[in-house]
């Protein structure tokens, strides 16, 4: 084997570590917050004040 098939493996290592940390990631976001605040739009909101220029 040369250097790129180990080169091919360790991305794909890499690919499998960052996919386990994002589910594991969504898995505690899930259970800590409610699906109403996730799914909330006072982000939009924060934003649409801020863009109103009132003198």
């Amino acid at each position: 084997m040369d250097i790129w098939n180990y080169l091919e493996y360790a991305a794909w290592a890499l690919s499998a570590v960052i996919a386990a940390i994002m589910i594991m990631d969504m898995i505690k976001i899930d259970t800590t917050y409610d699906n109403e605040l996730l799914t909330s739009s006072r982000e939009g909101e924060l934003e649409l004040t801020q863009e109103r220029h009132e003198l």
